[in-house]
């Protein structure tokens, strides 16, 4: 997807969806308000506030539609994100006035059955549907599909890279506007991711979307940077990579969004990010959910002696 002059990459914040719905805890919906307003105030371009599922699956998501009027209300130009599993979800997610749907659609047969009880071959019938809903009652709703576990699955272990592609192809066929690939059990690897990122790019043109990693194998940055050297603008993160992971105890799931734009800021890589405040929302974090544990290094470390954005390389 292409991003405006004023950053050379797009970060899209997940933790407000991905990260909270990742916890046992409900951060109250006062707190997720006051949470997204300083991630805005960092300069954020893009945030996912939320989920529209089942509120008996997904308690720490009831909330989204009052998360998104806050945000639409109090944000203007910013990307307001929401995920949506079916069709329903995406009638709600419009009728809310989302900006922009997100949706997994697994490249893991085993995976699809076990998440969304469809295969993949169903779930871009769903794609289509959502897009024909799409163009009926909210014709400037985008529409992105995450391809979910590209890089591997815990329950079918390999997934061939043809079946990822031939995926990502079939959902822009059905209508998306975007499509990137995530590391859903972060068991990608640079040198595959840029393999993937290139041959999606190469099928998908500028219609090749987000590098959604996990950092659970200590990997998460370095697969960022391999899909960026092929061409890939937009990635995910989380604020203190929140959102934990279920895979490895003790490890962060989601990239840290700090340590992601560091590395591309000290890159002389513009992201519209300021660190210091970024840094700083983390205090809005930790006020809705104490004592969560918050990763990442470099809010640890500090910013280096002389660190200036864009002039640190």
């Amino acid at each position: 997807m292409q991003t405006p002059h004023r950053y050379d990459v797009l970060i899209s914040e997940v933790g407000p969806r991905d990260g909270l719905q990742s916890v046992n805890r409900t951060m109250s919906t006062t707190d997720k308000q006051a949470w997204i307003d300083a991630l805005v105030a960092a300069g954020l371009q893009e945030i996912e506030v939320g989920s529209f599922v089942s509120p008996k699956l997904l308690p720490q998501m009831a909330d989204t539609a009052e998360v998104v009027k806050h945000a639409l209300h109090q944000h203007k130009g910013v990307t307001i994100m929401a995920l949506v599993p079916n069709l329903r979800g995406a009638q709600a997610a419009m009728k809310a006035g989302v900006h922009k749907i997100t949706m997994p659609i697994s490249a893991s047969r085993a995976h699809s059955l076990a998440n969304v009880r469809k295969t993949p071959k169903e779930m871009v019938d769903e794609v289509h549907n959502i897009a024909a809903l799409r163009d009926e009652i909210a014709p400037g709703t985008h529409i992105e599909a995450g391809i979910s576990t590209a890089f591997g699955c815990t329950l079918q272990g390999l997934v061939p890279e043809d079946d990822v592609i031939a995926l990502a192809a079939a959902c822009v066929a059905a209508g998306v506007d975007e499509c990137g690939l995530s590391d859903t059990t972060g068991m990608a690897n640079p040198a595959q991711v840029k393999r993937l990122f290139t041959r999606l790019i190469a099928e998908l043109g500028d219609k090749a979307g987000a590098a959604h990693m996990h950092n659970t194998r200590g990997l998460g940055l370095a697969n960022c940077l391999a899909a960026y050297d092929v061409g890939t603008r937009t990635f995910d993160a989380s604020l203190a990579g929140l959102g934990g992971c279920p895979y490895a105890p003790g490890a962060s799931g989601n990239v840290v969004t700090e340590d992601l734009v560091f590395m591309f800021e000290a890159m002389g890589i513009r992201t519209g990010v300021d660190l210091p405040r970024l840094i700083a929302a983390r205090e809005a974090l930790g006020i809705g959910l104490p004592g969560e544990a918050l990763y990442g290094m470099t809010p640890l470390a500090g910013l280096p002696k002389g660190f200036e954005p864009h002039n640190y390389h």
